[in-house]
């Protein structure tokens, strides 16, 4: 599949060499379950994206998202080998009855569309600014107070920053937009499977630390309440059905990678105001000495990066926020 990349890297691919075990490693269900859970990621990021061009619906239209959907459920269904029980497994049994769901819809309504329909049902339910409803933006969860909606910017930028991706030109989106922190996971899976394949054992327990840390940290506290949302907000019809296929997707990660998450309720649903709390500061955590996030970007060597992206910009005038991780 090809489409808009929501992040991409700032530096390119390593060429190294395969060790002599490559051959078994490639065939390992390890690498089987990274890829197909990296294919599942970004089949997500592309569905919520607004459609600019006919690339989405062209792909939806002609049946390819239902079936690269399936094929990524059944292999990693093969692959996965005990790994988060039961639970998983019924979450997969779920997720391919709702991409039958999904096939059922666009044969008797999606195959008719235009390019300005798929435009019109996606502004039905997010409309042209912000919506309140169902808003794709992690940072209106959780935070009463614009301090800490950019604590929480801050620590996603550092996640971004630590792996070296940034955002797409042809995206216009923030770096908290859901599809943009669902593409970086794709990117994470993908990263794992090269790294199982390519770079050791050490290097791939940090970049599935990363997905557990950004799970927990991240999509697995306001992602569940966004697709009740969502589910609420467009009724039925295309967004409906993903929102229930990324929410039974939410439970299998949990399950699959065995973290604890505190997902936000109904009441933890409260868009900043400008307000600080009185006798609070708040500090962005990226920036925090011994945290976790950044001991990770210690490990990935992300320190030296952002050293040198610092320098790079030096010279250059301040002209507000940018879009890039």
């Amino acid at each position: 599949m090809t489409s808009k990349q929501v992040v991409q890297p700032t530096s390119p691919s390593s060429t190294a060499i395969a060790p002599p075990q490559a051959v078994a490693i490639k065939d390992s269900p390890a690498v089987e379950r990274a890829l197909n859970r990296s294919k599942i990621y970004l089949l997500f990021s592309w569905s919520l994206l607004y459609p600019e061009d006919e690339e989405f619906l062209d792909y939806l239209q002609c049946g390819e998202f239902v079936e690269d959907g399936r094929a990524a459920l059944d292999g990693l269904r093969l692959a996965l080998d005990g790994i988060g029980g039961d639970r998983a497994n019924q979450k997969i049994a779920l997720m391919k009855k709702q991409f039958d769901q999904i096939e059922k819809l666009v044969s008797a309504e999606c195959v008719n569309w235009q390019i300005g329909d798929l435009q019109t049902e996606h502004r039905r339910v997010f409309t042209n600014v912000i919506t309140l409803d169902c808003p794709p933006y992690e940072t209106l969860f959780g935070n009463d107070h614009v301090f800490a909606q950019s604590h929480v910017m801050g620590d996603i930028a550092g996640f971004y920053k630590a792996f070296g991706v940034e955002l797409s030109k042809d995206v216009h989106e923030r770096l908290d937009h859901l599809s943009v922190e669902l593409e970086f996971m794709h990117f994470l899976t993908y990263k794992e499977s090269y790294s199982r394949c390519h770079d050791g054992i050490d290097k791939t327990e940090i970049v599935v630390d990363a997905q557990k840390k950004f799970i927990k940290n991240h999509i697995g506290r306001w992602v569940p309440l966004f697709c009740r949302m969502l589910a609420k907000k467009s009724d039925t019809g295309l967004f409906k059905l993903i929102a229930d296929c990324i929410s039974e997707w939410m439970d299998f990660e949990v399950a699959f990678l065995g973290v604890t998450v505190q997902p936000y309720s109904e009441a933890d649903y409260r868009p900043a105001t400008f307000n600080a709390p009185e006798g609070q500061t708040y500090e962005c955590g990226a920036q925090d000495k011994g945290n976790e996030l950044s001991m990770l970007l210690s490990e990935v060597g992300a320190e030296s990066f952002m050293d040198q992206q610092t320098k790079e910009k030096a010279g250059e005038k301040s002209e507000g926020p940018v879009g890039t991780a």
